[in-house]
């Protein structure tokens, strides 16, 4: 699989160093050079399957050339060692594909672990590595389980302190061992700066063997294009002609992968891409003036990001395909719109959390009589308890794996938005 840096098309690489090195030049992005294309009867024979054995053959598709279908369906059997997404009705013709059953109980986990297995299954055991990645809430802790006490790979995460949710921090801050986490004084945007600092860094990045597991690397992305055509094969058949997905969006790496499920045959009809107030992407394609505002907190903090990076892809994606980028969907909800949304979702039946209730809001607002309806369940509610058992006035179980890390002692360093004491954290690990 050949891709190329969007900020210099002359640098060219295969799938397994594209992982690896995370960012091109000028911290470019990678991007597929050649997509592969299901025609119907290969979709049909997909939808067939099971999850683990369609995953594997849908990844196939993009990098066989560099390991064998044998091989990636172990990688991707040990990746997805959990249960598979969950369509779960919530009206006649709305549905929430709850993503939230894995170890860290969020949709990264799809992604992490992907590329913590391929990064296993390609990384020289002489070779150390360092993953620098920041988070806006559920990146973390997906990751710090991904990559535990994996060898020869040390894991730093940056969070902005305060601005994530008890529990999502309990996941990631309790682990200790190759697992090193820093609360950052400032937004999710901060600490993203700083890892790109990081990256621009040549000596550094040599040195310590810098790479990131964000969803700036490929292999995030491709193993989300995965429950897609999970999704499609849940959907009954006569509901699958006019899917319509709402996704809610931070860094926007989980609408990119939907977008390349659409662009390699999925017939998926259209996509929204549903933001809080943070909403330089929504005002981007309403009139087309790219102007990020100053970070905003929110009860849907995992999205509380204001220039989200994987947005040059899908930009890049609509230009491949030659696709208008105003058939794309999108709003933003703010957070009592959010509340009300919540409380609505309950009164008929469904707990939610703040993510996925901003999702359903603007699906509901934009959804056709004919069209069936999806949204995104990213989170499990009760990573956000105190908010939830508030709003809702009920009380909520927690799972086993939070309710044996919620009172455990964490083990976070705290630094201000400094490159220089970052990059001696770095050097002294």
């Amino acid at each position: 699989m050949k891709l190329y840096n969007l900020k210099d098309h002359h640098e060219e690489v295969n799938f397994a160093y594209a992982i690896k090195l995370g960012l091109g030049k000028k911290q470019g992005l990678f991007f597929p050079k050649k997509l592969p294309k299901f025609n119907s009867q290969e979709l049909q024979e997909l939808t067939q399957m099971d999850f683990i054995n369609r995953s594997a053959n849908i990844l196939s598709h993009f990098i066989s050339d560099e390991i064998s279908l044998q091989n990636l369906k172990i990688q991707v059997k040990n990746a997805f060692s959990f249960t598979p997404p969950i369509l779960h009705m919530v009206e006649k013709n709305i549905a929430c594909l709850e993503l939230f059953h894995g170890p860290t109980l969020a949709f990264k986990d799809f992604g992490a672990r992907f590329m913590a297995n391929m990064l296993s299954y390609w990384n020289d055991q002489d070779d150390s590595m360092t993953i620098l990645t920041a988070t806006s809430g559920d990146t973390g802790a997906a990751v710090a389980h991904a990559f535990y006490c994996m060898n020869n790979i040390r894991v730093v995460i940056l969070f902005p302190k305060g601005k994530i949710s008890r529990l999502q921090e309990k996941l990631f801050c309790t682990l200790g061992k190759n697992i090193h986490t820093i609360a950052i004084d400032g937004s999710f945007d901060d600490c993203q700066s700083l890892v790109k600092q990081a990256f621009n860094d040549k000596k550094l990045r040599k040195k310590i063997g810098l790479n990131s597991a964000n969803s700036i690397n490929i292999s995030r992305l491709l193993a989300q294009i995965c429950y897609y055509f999970e999704a499609f094969a849940l959907i009954p058949h006569h509901q699958q002609e006019n899917i319509v997905i709402s996704v809610p969006c931070g860094n926007f790496g989980n609408l990119t992968a939907g977008l390349l499920a659409k662009a390699i045959g999925l017939p998926i009809k259209s996509f929204i891409a549903a933001t809080n107030s943070n909403d330089t992407i929504p005002r981007y394609l309403k009139n087309g003036i790219w102007a990020p505002y100053k970070t905003m907190s929110t009860i849907s903090n995992a999205m509380d990001i204001s220039q989200p990076n994987n947005w040059p892809r899908v930009e890049e994606l609509f230009s491949k395909q030659k696709w208008n980028l105003k058939s794309l969907g999108y709003g933003s909800v703010s957070d009592q719109e959010t509340i009300h949304t919540l409380k609505k979702l309950h009164h008929i039946g469904y707990i939610s959390e703040p993510h996925a209730a901003i999702a359903y809001q603007l699906l509901k607002k934009q959804l056709s009589p004919q069209d069936f309806g999806l949204f995104l369940g990213t989170a499990h509610p009760t990573k956000f308890q105190n908010t939830i058992e508030k709003i809702l006035n009920i009380k909520l179980k927690l799972p086993k794996s939070l309710e044996k890390r919620a009172n455990l002692p964490n083990f976070s360093h705290h630094m201000k938005p400094n490159f220089l004491k970052l990059k001696n954290f770095l050097l002294q690990l």
